[in-house]
């Protein structure tokens, strides 16, 4: 995986509000209180590695945590300045809800956030969907010799039987 940069001050940013408008769910800020619920639904849909991001992201005050809520329920999240500062990440949406654009919606907003904030560029960490964020915002892949911020990152090792 690489890391991207996106350009905050760019058209594509316009075009992605465009892009976004008619989502049906509703985008906004997480809440202090809402924070274990949050993270119980990371937990169970992602992994604790982003449970730990979410936390740093709730953190900030305003949070750096955004969710995307359907009918009451709670269908995804995307974080900002939890790794590093000026870092979009980590994002997801339930399975059920992909292909609905929430996710696309929950990107944009994070970047509002971000630019209102003051950063000009945004860096996406270990970007998965390369071609995702490419096509929704022009982000660019930043030259680098196969090392980032999570280079070292400790993992859980298996627990031996017995």
């Amino acid at each position: 995986m690489m890391d991207l940069l996106v350009n905050l001050y760019g058209r594509k940013l316009d075009d992605l509000r465009q892009r976004v408008e008619g989502v049906a769910a509703t985008i906004r800020v997480a809440l202090p209180p809402e924070q274990h619920i949050i993270k119980d639904w990371v937990r169970t849909h992602f992994s604790e590695y982003w449970v730990s991001e979410v936390s740093a992201a709730m953190a900030h005050q305003p949070p750096g945590c955004l969710i995307a809520v359907v009918d009451g329920e709670l269908v995804g999240f995307a974080c900002y300045d939890a790794t590093a500062r000026g870092f979009f990440g980590p994002t997801g949406v339930s399975e059920s809800q992909r292909g609905r654009g929430i996710g696309l919606a929950l990107f944009h907003r994070a970047l509002v956030a971000m630019k209102a904030q003051g950063y000009a560029y945004a860096v996406i960490g270990s970007a998965g969907p390369v071609d995702f964020y490419v096509n929704a915002a022009g982000a660019m892949p930043i030259p680098s010799d196969k090392e980032d911020i999570y280079q070292g990152l400790l993992r859980l090792k298996p627990r031996a039987a017995g």
